[in-house]
């Protein structure tokens, strides 16, 4: 485990910075770790550590991917995007035995693709840059692979989009922020974008969102809900990363609000108000978890209830994350949290046997994850 401890003074001189606004009359002391649990390679006989709750079986379905990302399934199988070999895979279970035995890729050579959907027998994934389509053939293999739009806001920091149709069949796609912290002059930064599955009808749909990678629609009221990734190099325990309800056109308050409508001290004001007046138009968050924890992919059950990865933190003293989390709804709205799939962390945090990232559900119930640091996927089913 490596360890760096940092004391940042955040001072901001007096005086009107043009299109920043007033600087904030506060200094800020931030104490600031950085902690990575060392990696252990996978093996097997080591996912004996691994936990699922009660009338749910684990098995590996799959290893040696390299680094899957996100994921969709079929009646047939799984397709999954590999961000850093640039590829989709299709993989199925031919003998029903829960392993993948068959792989093949479907579509090469498509730089940084990460987000991936299914519509109408079109598949559909982006990268930072371009929204493409392909036609789903009866052998699972893609056709008529076009491009939909190819001027996507530049990735800079956070260049993981991520894609998803809502009940009203447009399209949406998370766009995070191209910095940790900062004013951006592309107003397609750091929101949600909506439009139709052609591209056309493009329009900011939610802002004020650093980097909601995961988001879905919960059952029973389709209403649109994500986890946020809050700001780095604030400290331990500020900010937290969030459960929002996303509506149209609302404003979630990054970079200068975070939370409950809690003013981040080290931001300036926005020009012609105050931090403070600012943060009582933003939308706050629903629920919170601890800092640093990297929400990635964001799923809800046909039960109502949701499940959220934790790729894990770096940026905090003590690591959190590193598992998969159920958020309980009840009436549409979330209650309580509760470990779905950890043992990733060891107790005291020294080691770490992946990273879950991306999430999805099949007809049948079964709940597939990718671990993109050790090329595996997991499958969480009901027990029969």
């Amino acid at each position: 485990m490596t360890r760096i401890f940092i004391v940042i003074l955040l001072l901001c001189c007096s005086g009107v910075y043009g299109q920043k606004g007033l600087p904030s009359k506060t200094p800020t002391e931030a104490i600031v770790h950085t902690t990575y649990p060392k990696h252990v390679d996978f093996q097997e006989k080591l996912t004996a550590q691994l936990k699922v709750p009660d009338g749910y079986v684990l098995k590996v379905a799959a290893t040696g991917l390299g680094k899957p990302r996100m994921i969709v399934a079929t009646q047939a199988g799984i397709y999954v995007t590999r961000r850093d070999q640039g590829d989709i895979l299709f993989l199925s279970d031919t003998n029903h035995d829960g392993r993948m035995d068959r792989l093949i890729t479907v579509w090469a050579k498509f730089r940084d693709v990460h987000g991936i959907a299914i519509k109408d027998n079109w598949l559909y994934a982006c990268s930072d840059k371009e929204l493409k389509k392909a036609r789903i053939m009866s052998d699972n293999q893609l056709a008529d692979t076009s491009t939909i739009l190819d001027n996507l806001p530049e990735g800079s920091q956070h260049d993981n989009r991520v894609i998803g149709f809502g009940p009203d069949g447009m399209l949406y796609m998370s766009v995070g922020s191209s910095c940790n912290d900062c004013k951006e002059t592309n107003p397609e930064h750091a929101t949600i974008l909506q439009m139709r599955p052609d591209g056309s009808g493009r329009k900011i749909f939610a802002r004020g969102l650093r980097n909601t990678i995961g988001f879905d629609w919960q059952p029973d009221t389709k209403e649109l809900w994500g986890c946020d990734n809050g700001t780095d190099w604030r400290g331990d325990s500020i900010p937290p990363e969030e459960l929002n309800r996303i509506i149209d056109s609302g404003n979630y308050g990054w970079p200068q609000v975070f939370g409950k409508q809690q003013v981040d001290h080290t931001r300036e004001d926005p020009m012609g108000t105050t931090k403070e007046a600012y943060a009582k138009t933003t939308i706050p968050s629903v629920m919170e978890f601890p800092a640093h924890s990297a929400p990635i992919d964001f799923k809800f059950l046909p039960n109502g209830d949701a499940l959220v990865c934790w790729h894990g933190s770096w940026n905090r003293e003590h690591p959190e994350g590193y598992k998969v989390q159920q958020i309980h709804f009840k009436d549409g709205q979330p209650t309580s949290v509760s470990d779905f799939f950890s043992g990733f962390l060891s107790k005291q945090g020294e080691t770490r046997f992946g990273r879950p990232a991306g999430l999805a559900v099949d007809s049948k119930g079964s709940i597939f994850i990718t671990d993109d640091e050790n090329g595996v996927i997991y499958t969480v089913s009901p027990k029969k």
